[in-house]
């Protein structure tokens, strides 16, 4: 079972434990997670789901597509190295990932 460990923009951390095949993204909302509004308008426009992948985990991950890449230009606080949107971050059986929500989302 994969677990998904969000850190606030005040360092409080709060992990979750999550389904395999879903995204950090949903795994959020399921659980109430602040910090991931999760409300897309189906636009290039993303800013609510803007997350900080610690960089122990970046190597871990799928590479970015151009996509995601376009998207992260829509977040509502400036994208980092490290940038990603949660909703684009499938979780895989047995993986942890740690993630930290931006001080602000739309």
């Amino acid at each position: 079972m994969p677990t998904v460990h969000y850190t606030d923009a005040e360092g409080a951390v709060r992990e979750v434990q999550a389904t395999a095949g879903d995204s950090v993204m949903e795994t959020a909302v399921r659980n109430g997670v602040p910090g991931i509004v999760a409300e897309c308008g189906g636009s290039l426009s993303c800013a609510t789901c803007h997350v900080f992948v610690a960089e122990q985990d970046l190597a871990d991950l799928a590479p970015m597509e151009d996509m995601e890449d376009e998207m992260l230009y829509g977040t509502a606080v400036d994208r980092q190295m490290n940038s990603r949107l949660s909703c684009q971050l499938p979780l895989r059986e047995d993986q942890t990932l740690h993630v930290q929500t931006p001080e602000t989302q739309v």
